[in-house]
């Protein structure tokens, strides 16, 4: 019978290229041979297990898809796949939680490799007022909510310069992970008109905000009954993961970019 997998070759030469590194490259990184490693991708010999999870570490390839390398090699998955809510992995949720809980009064996340919203902390719901309840019922899809002209975008003050930011992103996701349901997220996402240029002197600062740093990232400012609230975000990975749903799991964190958004956090 023939296998329903891809060749464990040709996958790992579309790593390889998706990583624009030339035979060379590889097999200077993983210490083989050109000539192996062209055997390798071209059916010609067989990885050893081993070998597949050396050069799966030398092309940075993600967890999920180093089982698959495996399976096409003909060997079993190494890496498993629980839920959040499986007891396994039950210290990794606490972590979440006290991380998004501990960010408090400020905004923080926690979502999967899709951008769909696996937690949040309180400081979350009073920033949604006005976006479309449709949008808000799970599953939520942060990319969605954020850039859906019925979601929070016509509150973004500078939506254009956020909306840029949040595709670009994406579009480096896909090609780290190639994964096929971001690039429909893209498509989706590139689909909604562009937001409307801000009306003249909405980016001066308001009467007691100070002028905003030397810019460093792009900010998210909001539109609030507070005021514009201006934030700056980080994204939190766990560091050595060894299950695939923790790997893709990231807590984005959102600070007060000025001392005005900070006491109007603190305040509520």
């Amino acid at each position: 019978m023939m296998s329903a997998h891809p060749p464990v070759g040709g996958l790992l030469r579309e790593w390889r290229q998706r990583r624009r590194m030339s035979q060379l490259d590889l097999a200077c990184q993983a210490d083989i041979s050109t000539r192996h490693l062209s055997f390798l991708e071209t059916g010609r010999a067989q990885p050893s297990r081993e070998m597949v999870l050396h050069l799966a570490e030398r092309l940075e390839v993600p967890l999920r898809d180093r089982n698959q390398l495996l399976v096409a090699a003909g060997f079993a998955p190494l890496y498993p796949e629980r839920s959040l809510d499986d007891p396994a992995l039950a210290a990794a949720r606490r972590a979440v939680d006290l991380v998004l809980a501990g960010h408090e009064p400020y905004p923080a996340v926690a979502i999967d490799r899709h951008w769909t919203l696996v937690a949040a902390n309180g400081a979350l719901g009073p920033l949604l007022t006005g976006a479309d309840p449709a949008l808000l019922r799970p599953p939520i899809n942060v990319l969605h909510l954020s850039l859906h002209p019925q979601g929070l975008a016509p509150r973004i003050e500078n939506a254009a310069e956020w909306r840029a930011h949040l595709l670009a992103r994406l579009r480096r996701q896909i090609e780290v992970s190639a994964d096929p349901v971001l690039v429909k997220l893209l498509e989706d996402l590139s689909r909604y008109p562009p937001p409307p240029p801000p009306p003249d002197g909405s980016r001066r600062p308001e009467p007691g905000r100070e002028p905003s740093p030397v810019a460093i990232a792009v900010p998210l400012r909001l539109r609030t009954e507070r005021g514009v609230l201006s934030f700056l975000s980080t994204t939190m990975v766990f560091g050595t993961p060894v299950d695939v749903t923790l790997s893709e799991l990231a807590v984005e964190s959102f600070f007060p970019a000025d001392q005005a958004t900070a006491d109007a956090l603190r305040a509520r």
